[in-house]
């Protein structure tokens, strides 16, 4: 009787280590998912927001160098003329380090822009004249003032050497675009997003009298 007993209890705890080795083989190993996103490269780690960063980029030039040359055939007044030219000629050069910074460090880029901005292309497309003018300024106003916020925040908080300088690159060319829009004089102001509100101010300190004993 204890011969069984003891056969069965040693059947039992094979089967236990058996199912034990079964559950660690299924089970997937967990990491934590801040790391997973990170990698390392020649030039210094590279982060979700560089990669989101150069994908960005990317998408602005597959849309801004088409409509900037509908600017060109499309535009009824000489200032969006010159600057369609000039922001087509831009996002070329722009493009072209886009993609060798990408081939770099390994970032997949994508072939055409997003979803937005083809309904932008879309709308753009079907105009001409002083309504292409309108809606090209506006437009693209309004896209480079948001790319202008991401490119400035990777420039200032990216660990990546080439980054960094790509993103420094980056931030001159679409300032300079926000500038050359803005000359047109079609911009509407008011139909910018507003600035983000102001932290609070922390409290003032309190004087305190050095002559005060405790």
């Amino acid at each position: 009787m204890c011969r069984l007993l003891r056969g069965e209890l040693l059947i039992l705890s094979g089967f236990v280590a058996a199912a034990t080795v079964t559950v660690l083989l299924v089970m997937p190993t967990t990491s934590s998912p801040a790391s997973a996103e990170w990698t390392t490269t020649p030039s210094g780690p590279l982060g979700p927001a560089d990669r989101d960063f150069l994908i960005r980029v990317r998408q602005a030039g597959l849309w801004e160098m088409p409509t900037g040359e509908w600017a060109q055939t499309r535009g009824e007044s000489r200032r969006v003329r010159e600057v369609g030219a000039i922001i087509m000629q831009d996002h070329q050069k722009l493009d072209q380090a886009t993609r060798e910074v990408a081939a770099r460090l390994g970032v997949p880029l994508p072939d055409q822009p997003n979803a937005d901005q083809q309904r932008w292309m879309a709308q753009l497309s079907a105009e001409s004249g002083a309504d292409f003018d309108r809606d090209f300024a506006n437009l693209l106003r309004a896209a480079h003032g948001k790319v202008f916020a991401v490119v400035a925040d990777v420039r200032a908080g990216t660990r990546n050497d080439e980054i960094r300088k790509f993103a420094q690159q980056a931030v001159v060319v679409v300032q300079k675009h926000m500038t050359l829009l803005e000359s047109t004089g079609l911009v509407d102001y008011a139909q910018l997003p507003e600035p983000p509100s102001p932290s609070p101010a922390p409290p003032a300190a309190t004087a305190v009298d050095s002559r005060r004993q405790p």
